[in-house]
């Protein structure tokens, strides 16, 4: 009869804490009723896929509206795959799109009571409890080369079975006691395995939080718990620090749907609670016709850098992924315009099952009614953050005369229909160029109705009535007076009756006065703009637009002779 205590001694001499020390170090949580404990659980390979961040804001947001926990931690068991700065890297990244834990790894350390939160810190609890279930009997050592596993792996296949570990092919399920000794003295390197209880026939049955009932055939491979250097596989890791960790709802991608039965498995045989799980579909893109997954070798939406780079708002972001999260966010949305998105009922079952459609065109709506909404001050220290990393010239620019460069984004913000102009922060070099004389490049393109010389004799004509001291109202009221001397309506509706009686409207006399100012067809307020350029800048820009017309206007006749 195997001697179950003997042999776990013989594989764990230096482990002395039993699974009761660490239930006693971490005490079950005292949280309010229906409260969620979540996680974020990555491992620190330097690449965020904003998939991970849709995850983790999901995670944040379940926590918090039921007045749970949410918190970080870092898978690092597998350290091929570990960089550099990695976990920082993580943590500033989720941080950028105001993700932070309330536990675990946050903006300058580490925090919370369920600790450490990495779990290469944890390798003698994992050690405990990989002990206690050698102890049981659920758990033994496989001393099997990678040469032994490759011939049962070529038996399996030309049998036409199952290839793994399991049933008859676990060989070193049945070791004797004698045996184990034996190799364990040689030191004969080993992986500890779970002696499963499971049978393929059987079927297993759980409730995903967004994807229904479940069904599965139960898992019956002897599955590795630690690997041959006494790290523990992810499987296993995950289980002790989801119990010792107080987690009650997993949040995950459905690729681990199929890992579920192992999961399920640990959990019992480790006579834990298992959490609820909530499976989300993979982020899609939809291409030539068909949708296929969020890829980070693909599309550079996939790394949260690219966000960065181009400078979208992480509220922007964070609305977007509200919208493909929930299929009702975007009716809240319009009924609650002015409202936190923390508000928002956030609900599982509303989740798409089958993969939200990734639209960078519609980030870029989502992105101007976010920006319209903020003040000109966070704008304007929006921009300058981002330019002073990816524009230092532009940044420098800014910065020269801050209350400039905030009296521009002042134009046309705020009230009931805001300007929606920017959809991040890479676009406000562009859209603010003809705003400073470094940045503009003059382009006299008219419109096709108007010619070169009627453009020159309306500059000529508003030369001499304009007045930087007027508002809006004057100002509007001079261009209109301007329109039937030079033969333009001052009447939209009266052009349209009759186009063929006038050169144009009110609109196409604004339109060229626009251009020669600032080489734009649509701008905000054509008044606000002129008096912050001044006097100066725009005598000199519709003198120089003029001469342009009057000479483009003369080449014309010219050529007509």
């Amino acid at each position: 009869m195997t001697d179950y205590r003997k042999i776990a001694a013989l594989l764990f001499p230096q482990i002395h804490k039993t699974p009761e020390d660490y239930a006693a170090q971490y005490p079950a949580r005292s949280l309010p009723e229906g409260a969620a404990v979540t996680r974020f659980a990555p491992s620190p390979t330097g690449f965020i896929h904003i998939g991970a961040v849709y995850a983790a804001m999901i995670a944040q947001r379940l926590a918090r509206q039921s007045g749970g926990v949410f918190y970080l931690r870092i898978e690092d068991t597998d350290k091929k795959r570990e960089v550099e700065d990695g976990i920082a890297q993580i943590v500033r990244g989720l941080e950028a799109f105001g993700i932070v834990a309330d536990e675990g790894f946050v903006p300058g350390g580490e925090t919370g009571a369920y600790g450490p939160y990495q779990q290469s810190h944890r390798g003698d609890i994992y050690q405990c409890y990989a002990k206690d279930l050698v102890e049981r009997g659920l758990a033994y050592p496989c001393f099997c080369t990678e040469e032994d596993l490759n011939s049962v792996r070529e038996k399996q296949e030309a049998q036409k079975l199952r290839t793994g570990y399991y049933g008859a092919f676990a060989h070193c399920r049945e070791l004797s006691d004698e045996e184990i000794e034996n190799k364990v003295r040689a030191k004969t390197p080993f992986v500890l395995r779970l002696k499963s209880p499971g049978r393929e026939d059987r079927r297993i049955s759980f409730a995903d939080k967004i994807k229904g009932k479940i069904e599965m055939p139960e898992n019956d491979q002897d599955l590795v718990l630690l690997k041959r250097d006494g790290i523990p596989t992810y499987h296993f890791a995950h289980a002790v620090d989801d119990h010792l960790m107080g987690t009650t709802l997993v949040v995950r991608g459905d690729e681990w749907i199929s890992s579920t039965p192992i999961h399920m498995q640990l959990f019992q045989a480790l006579g834990f609670k298992p959490p609820k799980y909530a499976h989300i579909a993979p982020i899609m893109k939809e291409e030539n016709g068909s949708k296929r997954k969020l890829s980070k070798r693909k599309d550079p939406e996939a790394a949260v850098l690219y966000y960065y780079a181009e400078g979208y708002p992480a509220a922007s972001v964070l609305e977007y992924l509200d919208t493909i999260s929930n299929s009702n966010f975007e009716d809240w949305r319009r009924a609650n315009p002015a409202a936190d998105r923390w508000e928002f009922p956030f609900q599982l079952s509303k989740m798409s099952q089958s993969g939200a459609l990734f639209d960078l065109n519609k980030l870029n709506d989502v992105s101007k009614n976010c920006i319209s909404r903020m003040t000109a001050r966070e704008v304007y220290e929006g921009i300058a953050s981002w330019a002073r990393e990816y524009d230092p010239a532009f940044a420098a620019l800014l910065e020269k005369d801050p209350d400039y460069a905030k009296a521009i984004l002042s134009i046309d913000r705020g009230g009931s229909k805001p300007r929606k102009d920017l959809a991040k922060w890479a676009d406000a070099k562009a859209y603010m160029a003809y705003f400073y004389q470094e940045l503009y490049q003059p382009d006299y393109t008219l419109p096709e109705q108007v010619a070169p010389a009627d453009a020159a004799a309306v500059l000529a004509a508003y030369e001499k009535v304009y007045d930087p001291e007027d508002d809006k109202e004057a100002w509007f009221a001079k261009v209109k007076a301007l329109c039937e001397p030079l033969g333009f309506s001052p009447d939209v509706k009266a052009y349209k009756k009759d186009p063929s009686g006038f050169k144009g409207h009110v609109g196409d006399l604004s339109t060229v006065i626009r251009i020669a100012v600032t080489s734009r067809r649509n701008t905000p307020d054509l008044c606000a703009i002129m008096g912050l350029l001044g006097r100066d800048a725009c005598f000199q820009r519709l003198r120089a637009a003029k001469e342009y017309y009057q000479s483009a206007g003369a080449s014309a006749r010219a050529g007509v002779k």
